[in-house]
């Protein structure tokens, strides 16, 4: 009886071989996700321009306790875009799509203003802060234009189950690709820009990845015929009964708190890899090329057998996997130079590429596409961009979490006060901040692990 219940459960979970979009299609699909490319620029070297290593020959721009309250003050901005960006999106309709123009509208000044984090006027404290808070609101701002409208495409252009994986598999292919190009070029970059002049050199990196992202989102905007595929959909649903159907929806809950958690300790894990590269391990700036390198090169590999692995099991027991593995990871973290070797940490990030194949790459958007598809199917209506822009939402809530407490995490530690975290110098990184910085990422996907035990798998 236990075994028929499985086989059943399995049954369900399976992906029928039925895809009806040509492979040059997901291709080109994929091909739009280099937003990826600045999204990973903000996590990774926004505040590492603010607030260097000591080992770095960058200046401190601001405090710890400023830059946080800049970018909290951005992330809210953020947040709120994200589902207004999704609801309008849905409710238009022209002769490229409702989704299409969005992404087009945004690419540019998108590119700008990640350019923009990077010359900040150093006239005083408070004019830095200033512009801080003010770059980082507009560029959330046209992120979402292109980010939200972007991850409603899938639904938009998939007709079956097979369809929207695919389209999420090449998706999470391009955006591991941009991500490690973001993470694993940047240190060569700005060592041959630079020549000694780090600055210059973050600059020109920033300039070069930036111009990137503009080119590939461009092909993808010529290439990808949205009305073919969408029929020309639109939506008359108002913004009071698309939040209904979140009330009501339980699965959708449990999916974006789960999803929250999890991206909090996601980005806390990446955005304190380039202290860990320098100040735990004692390599230079450009070991962290090695480090990405290792961590995205395995979730490379590790695509292919995953998306196979989903369409026999689903995406629920992998994803559960997942999370325990990434949880035991982060605390394996706390133990680098410890009782572990410095070397470790490579080992560590290359185990970790695995499970973020699936659980950052593949899995949230198919996950919120079935969510979507089975709402269309069901009530008839078209919100696919409301549901993407609420996904938003809670990414950026967890993006505002991380960059609040990951700048007064690394200071503490070491005989510093809260008040002195808070308050102290921009140079006061300290080794135990960094192995708190760990503490977080486990306990994040802990939580993260138990919402989506509450998740109900469409089938």
């Amino acid at each position: 009886m236990k075994i028929s219940s499985q086989k059943r459960e399995t049954e369900q979970s399976a992906i029928p071989d039925n895809s009806s979009i040509p492979l040059s299609i997901q291709v080109f699909y994929g091909l739009g996700v280099s937003y990826a490319l600045v999204d990973q620029i903000f996590a990774q070297w926004v505040l590492y321009y603010y607030l260097p290593p000591r080992a770095s020959a960058l200046e401190p721009v601001l405090p710890p306790l400023l830059i946080s309250l800049a970018l909290v003050i951005s992330r809210f901005v953020d947040m709120v875009a994200d589902p207004a960006v999704g609801y309008f999106s849905d409710r238009i309709s022209t002769r490229y799509g409702r989704r299409i123009p969005f992404i087009a509208l945004g690419a540019i000044p998108l590119a700008l203003m990640t350019v923009a984090f990077f010359f900040p006027p150093r006239t005083g404290t408070s004019t830095a802060f200033f512009y801080l808070a003010g770059v980082g609101c507009l560029f959330f701002v046209f992120y979402t234009i292109v980010g939200a409208p972007y991850n409603a495409l899938i639904p938009e252009l998939a007709s079956s189950k097979l369809d929207r994986l695919n389209l999420s598999t090449w998706q999470s292919v391009f955006r591991l690709i941009y991500t490690a190009i973001a993470m694993i070029l940047p240190g060569w970059l700005i060592t041959v820009i630079g020549q000694g002049d780090d600055e210059r050199g973050v600059r020109g990196m920033v300039i070069l990845l930036a111009g990137l992202m503009i080119i590939t989102i461009f092909i993808m905007v010529f290439k990808v015929e949205e009305r073919k595929y969408s029929g020309g959909k639109s939506s008359s649903t108002g913004l009071k009964e698309s939040l209904g159907y979140l009330i009501k929806s339980r699965s959708l809950q449990f999916y974006l708190l789960g999803l929250m958690f999890f991206f909090l300790g996601f980005n806390t894990l990446r955005g304190s890899l380039n202290y860990y590269i320098e100040d735990i391990m004692g390599y230079s700036t450009t070991a962290i090329t090695l480090a990405s390198a290792l961590l995205f090169g395995s979730a490379a590999l590790s695509f292919y057998p995953i998306n196979r692995l989903s369409r026999r099991y689903g995406y629920k027991k992998l994803l559960l996997i997942f999370l325990i593995a990434l949880a035991l990871l982060s605390l394996a973290l706390t133990q680098v130079d410890r009782l572990l070797p410095a070397e470790a940490g490579f080992v560590i990030y290359l185990i970790a590429g695995i499970p973020t194949s699936g659980a950052a790459f593949i899995f949230p958007p198919a996950m919120l596409s079935e969510i979507a598809a089975k709402l269309a199917e069901k009530q008839g209506v078209q919100i696919e961009g409301f549901y993407f822009g609420l996904q938003g939402f809670f990414l950026k809530l967890a993006f505002l979490l991380s960059i609040a407490l990951l700048p007064l995490l690394l200071v503490t530690g070491e005989g510093i006060s809260l008040v002195e975290a808070m308050l102290g110098e921009p140079e006061a990184v300290t080794r135990q901040g960094i192995y708190y910085t760990s503490l977080l990422a486990a306990g994040s996907f802990l939580i993260s692990f138990l919402f989506y035990l509450g998740y109900q798998e469409e089938s």
